[in-house]
């Protein structure tokens, strides 16, 4: 692990990292790769993680084995990504553990990427519907785990959304169910404290959605789309017993409830921004009487004349009264993820997989993982070893 794999460039070769982006590659990957058992494994990762960081352009294997050592490297890093047996789920848990003893964990975030790919030479590739853009789009739809902090912003985990039949049981998943397995599993494995999970789904905070993380103990804050069904639990609020309604209507109706809230605009930093916010108790219309729990909706006002631009349900502040101001402002981490994946994703190739095997795709996107949290890390200022000591 302590060969630099620039060293070993041939002439033509690009300069490597830039700034200490390498060395907070090097401390990361000596911390996280510890599960492969092979020192030459362990080499092979730095050398793919270090590729990723200082090649030009697209990250396809082809390119990063240029940069490190030509074709016979090819071979070994495409041996190493797609043919190998190694499991990359012991290092995404470890470079979560990692960070979190660099700079504590906010809140989880997990947030959709569209892949648009054609042919049909990549795993999960189809005509897909991006809820994002509203519209359908030929390629793969993966969902990312984001661990955000004070400092940091980085993916740990990945899931890929397969057509039915690339499902292994034949049956495949929905696009929410995808979703919402892809951050219990991941958040499970990493064995933390139970921390904030926020789902950037458009229309995502459904009521299987909410039952799911309450079975599993885990407080979420979900997206809603305006027209959810809700029942107004506050007897002293506009439209209790009035049955279910429109979760923009329950809002319009406490107008008189919102409050200013200044927030950190993630999308340029230093500068705030002042919007209006009201939180009102509901539980959501289930058959089953004993599912129905007590929640918060959660609304924002751009513009104070027009309806709410954003809505959210969610479990946390029970059974303390919810503070909307509070609420708001742990929804902007969601922008955080946002403007850094806006920036960074391509940097490190994390779209940038082609092949058949999913396997390989998993592998691929965990090394390109390590490679954004060490940029994070060097970036932000937060000490790359502090984990370590």
């Amino acid at each position: 692990m302590q060969t630099r794999p620039w060293a070993r460039l041939g002439t033509g070769a690009c300069a490597p990292p830039s700034g200490h982006v390498h060395e907070a590659a090097e401390d990361l990957c000596e911390a996280v790769l510890s599960s492969l058992r092979r020192r030459d494994q362990r080499e092979k990762g730095l050398q793919y993680v270090q590729g990723l960081l200082a090649t030009p352009g697209r990250k396809s294997i082809r390119n990063i084995a240029q940069q490190i050592g030509g074709s016979a490297t090819d071979q070994s890093l495409h041996h190493f990504i797609a043919g190998s047996t190694w499991d990359w789920r012991p290092i995404r848990i470890a470079l979560s553990r990692y960070l979190e003893q660099s700079c504590p964990l906010t809140a989880w975030v997990i947030q959709p990427m569209t892949i648009p790919k054609g042919g049909e030479h990549s795993v999960g590739v189809g005509r897909q519907y991006d809820p994002q853009r509203r519209q359908m789009f030929r390629g793969q739809q993966a969902f990312g785990i984001w661990f955000t902090s004070a400092h940091v912003v980085t993916p740990v985990g990945w899931r890929l959304h397969l057509p039915d039949e690339e499902a292994s049981d034949g049956s495949g998943e929905t696009y929410e169910e995808c979703a919402v397995t892809g951050i219990l599993e991941a958040v499970r494995q990493v064995g933390l404290p139970p921390r904030p999970v926020l789902l950037d789904i458009p229309s995502i905070g459904t009521r299987s959605t909410m039952n799911r993380f309450a079975d599993a103990k885990l407080p979420v804050l979900a997206r809603i789309s305006p027209d959810t069904r809700l029942l107004v639990t506050d007897p002293a609020l506009p439209g209790h017993g009035a049955g279910a309604l429109a979760a923009s209507e329950v809002l319009q109706k406490v107008r008189a409830l919102r409050t200013p809230a200044v927030w950190a605009d993630p999308a340029h930093p230093g500068r705030r921004r002042a919007t209006l916010v009201a939180a009102v108790r509901v539980m959501m219309p289930d058959p089953a009487p004993t599912r129905r729990r007590h929640l918060t909706l959660l609304g924002e006002w751009t513009d104070p004349h027009q309806p709410p631009s954003q809505l959210w349900v969610t479990d946390l502040s029970q059974p303390a009264p919810p503070n909307p101001v509070a609420l708001l402002r742990l929804t902007k981490q969601m922008g955080r993820v946002s403007a850094t994946s806006a920036n960074s994703v391509q940097e490190v190739g994390l779209r940038d997989f082609a092949g058949r095997s999913l396997s390989g795709w998993h592998r691929h996107v965990t090394m390109a993982s390590v490679a954004h949290a060490a940029r994070c890390l060097s970036e932000s200022g937060v000490s790359a070893g502090a984990a370590l000591a």
